[in-house]
């Protein structure tokens, strides 16, 4: 460990009771500064980011989202989401914060006869197109496939596929979201139309979503892109 590192690990590390507690109703992992895979843990994908969380919640489900949202609110401390961790201004990351990690929320279910995809919040965009590949359906969405299917969604979504069917968000008919208060709600045209309004190109300050329900469309190949 370098001296950069021992004196994050004071500043920033938490061992008090609350942390503790918080370990135990955390079905997830929890990282902080001074583990082994603190560091490693940190990277997102725009290397020039250099932010230290005070502590990273790796979610294993909608429970410990919903338990590291109470956490961060009843304790005053600040909370970034990180999904795929594309974001270039880094906001899947925080300075001495909270980052509830979603890539343990990954899943993708497709419906053939409905034409609709269930996707988990920590999904990458690859992910979701392999799995409706093999329905000839396609989502609408980004270009890389690394990218993640949350913020890519609620920023817009732009892709190979805009101009026949829409961004993302044109396809978005609802998503599973956890609420500052830490209630658990469904946002869509007839639940909470004020709130779907805001989460299609509004980003994630309205909450934390878990899970996006898509209309999809039928498509098998897709032989270009950027030149």
């Amino acid at each position: 460990m370098t001296v950069v590192e021992n004196e994050l690990s004071k500043t920033l590390r938490v061992d008090d009771p609350s942390v503790a507690k918080l370990k135990t109703e955390i079905r997830g992992k929890i990282v902080q500064p001074g583990d082994p895979e603190y560091n490693d843990a940190c990277i997102i994908h725009n290397g020039m980011i250099k932010k230290h969380p005070r502590i990273i919640v790796y979610c294993a489900d909608v429970a410990d989202v919903i338990t590291a949202v109470n956490y961060a609110r009843e304790n005053n401390i600040l909370l970034a989401i990180r999904g795929g961790g594309h974001n270039a201004g880094g906001l899947g990351l925080c300075d001495d914060g909270l980052v509830i990690d979603l890539s343990g929320l990954k899943y993708v279910h497709v419906d053939p006869a409905a034409k609709t995809v269930r996707v988990g919040a920590g999904t990458t965009l690859a992910e979701m197109d392999h799995a409706t590949h093999a329905f000839g359906l396609a989502v609408p969405a980004g270009i890389f496939g690394t990218t993640g299917v949350s913020g890519l969604t609620l920023g817009g979504g732009l892709g190979h596929t805009t101009r026949n069917f829409g961004l993302t968000i044109d396809n978005l008919l609802s998503a599973d979201m956890v609420l500052a208060d830490g209630s658990f709600v469904t946002a869509s045209a007839e639940k909470n139309p004020d709130l779907f309004w805001a989460i299609r190109g509004g980003g994630g300050n309205f909450g934390v979503v878990t899970s996006f329900l898509f209309k999809a469309h039928p498509l098998k190949m897709v032989f270009g892109g950027p030149i």
